[in-house]
């Protein structure tokens, strides 16, 4: 197990003019120092879980240029909503990355699964509420956490992103997967057709249209040209009734380059008819973790907390609680078959898991059940 040494610095300082706070920290793992930023709105004020989204970088970016260019800030301050804006490492040809290409080693799944746990660790945060988005390679990563860190992510947005062939025959997701898809039909960077590194947008499209069972014709709607300057059109298409509510969202930017849609610096073909960011979060919104694993909807009094790693590849799972509350944990097989019964008072709590397989770990807190599915590979 890698060894986390939390918060090696922090720097803590509020905007201009207003009282929203941007936390600048690192924490050492897997021997490198990650960096990151976290957006804290003011109209958080920690008394009830607010939801975290990932906002990730492009190849060669950084997360100070992501924070600016694909802004959520404004939104969050009306939402209350927490954004972290992590930093990837440089790749071995030296440039600042998120590890979809194969073009280095890190271990970047790990990295962004231990820094939830930092920030649960710090802030109220709704653990059935976090979801990842990013420009080009930040969208490839969510992708990717889509895949490896399914038990921990409600859904993912993709800017002019995709998923590489070995990592889109690879990708398994342990329940329904919203996915909202926006790239341009003109994208020299990540072309729109796909190449022999990356898959085409309509096939990735497609693929999570099948994985969730949605429908296969969408509603199409087009997107009123407001600014006919832009050079670029927009189509959006939505797949719906997938299990569990989920659905799949695709904006298609006809003849729009490699660029975040109404960004206030996205230049030459950028599409400014929808603003990219304000129709993300409308999609996340939508979404719950714990609904899309067991169909069961948290409405009152939730029981808060984390478990990981999941899935997990080795027996022992830890449950970290906000509080010390005595709390009833009963495991159940896929068969319905309990497995494992406790009764806890500790706000961290080890469960070993020997079988392999799929697990239901249900919390039963003053009456309130609340059940995650664990999977166990």
């Amino acid at each position: 197990m890698k060894k986390i040494l939390l918060f090696a610095s922090c720097l803590i300082f509020a905007a201009v003019g207003n009282t929203q706070t941007t936390v600048v920290s690192s924490f050492d793992f897997d021997g490198a120092e990650r960096t990151y930023k976290l957006y804290i709105p003011d109209i958080y004020d920690g008394t009830q879980p607010a939801p975290l989204v990932f906002n990730l970088h492009g190849y060669g970016s950084n997360n100070l240029e992501q924070e600016v260019y694909g802004d959520f800030r404004p939104i969050a301050d009306t939402a209350n909503f927490i954004i972290v804006h992590p930093m990837g490492l440089t790749d071995d040809l030296g440039t600042n990355h998120w590890n979809t290409f194969g073009t280095s080693s890190v271990d970047d799944v790990g990295f962004l699964s231990a820094l939830i746990d930092t920030i649960y660790a710090n802030y109220n945060i709704d653990g059935n509420r976090i979801y990842s988005t990013g420009m080009s390679n930040g969208g490839f990563m969510s992708y990717k956490l889509a895949c490896l860190l399914s038990g921990r992510i409600a859904a993912i947005a993709s800017v002019t992103g995709a998923m590489t062939p070995v990592e889109f025959d690879a990708c398994i997701t342990n329940h329904p997967m919203p996915v909202m898809e926006i790239h341009g039909t003109a994208d020299g960077t990540v072309p729109y057709e796909g190449n022999l590194f990356f898959m085409a947008t309509e096939d990735i499209v497609n693929h999570w249209v099948a994985f969730n069972e949605c429908d296969t014709e969408p509603i199409v709607t087009e997107i009123p040209d407001t600014d006919p300057d832009d050079g670029c059109t927009a189509t959006h298409f939505v797949y719906e009734n997938g299990l569990l509510g989920s659905t799949v969202e695709f904006y298609r930017i006809n003849d729009g380059e490699h660029t975040w849609p109404g960004s206030a610096f996205g230049g030459v073909g950028t599409n400014n008819d929808f603003n990219a960011s304000e129709e993300i979060w409308r999609f996340f919104s939508q979404y719950t973790l714990n609904f899309l694993t067991s169909g069961i909807e948290t409405n009152v009094a939730p029981v808060e907390f984390m478990m990981y790693p999941n899935p997990s590849n080795q027996s022992e799972v830890t449950l970290s609680f906000k509080d010390n509350a005595e709390k009833k944990i009963t495991v159940h097989n896929s068969l319905g078959q309990v497995v494992l019964e406790t009764t806890e008072t500790l706000t961290t709590v080890q469960l070993d898991i020997a079988d392999k397989g799929i697990f239901f770990v249900t919390i039963n807190q003053n009456g309130v059940l609340h059940t995650e599915k664990l999977v166990r590979n």
